[in-house]
């Protein structure tokens, strides 16, 4: 799809979400700042309202107004952002933190009578919107790489709600089969498809919907949500409703009650923008748990704030003035406080300040040492550790490195942020002899408890081919190890790690997938495994 195209669906979606607020919520643009985005946003610089992911959550939601509540004696409220009659735009929607993604999300779910735009300006996959948030936006458009060129005009004013045709059995069966066929997951990207297809529509002065209207709603809504491509010609038949007419009356069905026999994939896959397979390649990839960051931690001194909450002044705990004012303001008549004299202040009034502040991550990781490639292993090993940590200063990373061998797993770097230091002390790698997968993972095990009791977020990176033959006791019994190395692998899971495991043999191996899965961690096949590819298989898997 070339440019032009892209910018005119990009138009057509604004036009839609503008056409059934309610229904479709809004418009996830991804795009930076640039040409393409003014242009895009100018249709919308009137009327419309800026918000921003880190503003007070009383100034977009609204809450109590403590100015005129202590002037006049009573409760007054003001109201907030979120009330404003017209588009809301919200810039870098990637750094909405969870909670107010779960607000927006309630916003959404309300039906408002106006669009939210979020504007995806992530530089990269380690960064995303919440899927809260980008799950209920029905329209997913990129303007990324759209030059000047191909920016055209914007038609204005835009429409306003508009009434939508109903859609017949057949259509809601034939996005169905699309959604399968794409592999959307969940019911809520069909049922926006289809609000998407008829208010085209209904755009279009049409009273019923269209083949037309169909295939635009899966470009806009299907396409983008999308986990793979389907073949074309070789569409999966889609779901068919259960049967509840007399088993004699089958041959009186409607022809318009079948569903459809022949999707428009062909015509859908034409007109995907280019990269498409390769953005659902890392999007299954990073398909993880995580957020790119270590855990968040409550604390009373820095970070990021977060609500107050009740509590006893003493030791580090700071005083959240304004709160605490909130909380005493609507009692002052109550309490008899005298008019024009000082603010009567109750120990439950009081609200500590509160910051969120993300741990510092390990990663651990833990190479099979043994066998005949034990030194490529622990070379690339060793490439991939110095990568990892060379982006580790744009963050908080910590690397640490244990190698299992013979009968034995040993801690070869401690955690670290040293690059200097861990040139140094993976100069020489030990490898050859047996492989005691389970001594490995009990290692690793220790090692991120204990990164875990100084406040740290550890995650694993196992990279073996998966022939453990040492049990944790010592003996050569090769039933014995691997059920050893599961058991290990269920205590990873219990305790909430994180963990990946990259198979390096030259054949897949079996018993390396249901490790994985024990784990409840990644896994990938990486039989050619450089020091490039280890590190973006772990940055992929756990930087989403």
């Amino acid at each position: 799809m070339g440019a032009e195209a892209q910018w005119a669906r990009a138009v057509i979606a604004l036009h839609l979400a503008c056409a059934d607020p309610g229904g479709l919520g809004g418009v996830l643009l991804r795009a930076r700042a640039g040409p393409a985005r003014e242009a895009f946003l100018r249709a919308l610089e009137h009327g419309s309202a800026r918000l921003h992911p880190a503003m007070p959550e009383d100034a977009l939601f609204g809450g109590l107004d403590i100015d005129a509540t202590l002037a006049t004696g009573r409760i007054e409220l003001r109201a907030g952002l979120d009330a404003h009659d017209g588009p809301l735009i919200l810039p870098m929607a990637e750094r909405t933190p969870p909670r107010l993604a779960a607000r927006f999300a309630g916003m959404l779910d309300a039906r408002r009578a106006h669009p939210l735009i979020a504007l995806d300006e992530s530089a990269g996959d380690e960064e995303r919107v919440p899927p809260a948030l980008a799950d209920r936006l029905a329209l997913h458009v990129d303007l990324e790489a759209v030059p000047l060129a191909a920016i055209g005009p914007v038609e204005t004013p835009l429409p306003g709600p508009a009434a939508l045709p109903r859609a017949q059995d057949a259509q809601i069966a034939e996005i169905a089969g699309l959604a399968e066929a794409f592999g959307v997951p969940g019911a809520r990207a069909g049922w926006l498809a289809l609000r998407a297809a008829a208010a085209h529509a209904a755009l279009k002065g049409r009273a019923v919907i269209a083949a037309e209207d169909i295939e635009l709603a899966c470009l806009l809504v299907l396409a983008p949500r999308a986990t793979h491509l389907p073949e074309p010609g070789a569409p999966p038949a889609p779901p068919q409703p259960e049967e509840t007419r007399d088993p004699g009356s089958e041959a009186e069905s409607l022809p318009e009650d079948n569903p459809p026999t022949d999707l428009p994939i062909e015509a859908v896959l034409a007109q995907l923008p280019e990269g498409m397979l390769a953005r659902i390649a890392a999007r299954k990839a990073r398909a993880a748990r995580g957020t790119g960051t270590g855990d968040a931690r409550i604390g009373n001194r820095r970070g990021r704030p977060v609500p107050p909450r009740k509590g006893r002044l003493g030791g580090t705990a700071r005083l959240d003035l304004v709160a605490t004012l909130r909380a005493a303001a609507p009692w002052q008549a109550a309490r008899g406080r005298p008019k024009g004299g000082p603010l009567r202040i109750r120990p439950a009034d009081i609200h500590l300040r509160r910051y969120e502040q993300p741990s510092d991550r390990l990663l651990i990781f833990v190479v099979d040492a043994s066998g005949s490639a034990a030194m490529t292993r622990l070379a690339e090993a060793k490439g991939a550790v110095e990568l990892m940590l060379a982006a580790a200063y744009a963050r908080r990373d910590h690397v640490a490195l244990i190698a299992f061998r013979k009968a034995e797993a040993e801690v070869l770097l401690a955690p670290t942020r040293s690059l200097l230091r861990t040139k140094r002390q993976l100069a020489g790698l030990p490898g050859g002899g047996a492989t005691p997968l389970a001594r490995g993972l009990r290692e690793a095990l220790e090692m991120a408890k204990s990164a875990r009791r100084r406040g740290m977020t550890p995650t694993l990176a196992i990279l073996t081919d998966g022939r453990a033959n040492i049990a944790l006791d010592g003996t050569a019994d090769r039933g014995a190890a691997a059920s050893d190395a599961l058991d290990m692998a269920r205590a990873i899971r219990a305790s909430g790690m994180e963990a990946l495991v990259i198979d390096s043999g030259t054949r897949p191996e079996p018993a390396l997938r249901a490790l994985a899965d024990a784990m409840q961690g990644h896994h990938f096949a990486l039989p050619r495994a450089d020091a490039g590819r280890i590190s973006a298989a772990v940055s992929a898997a756990l930087d989403a």
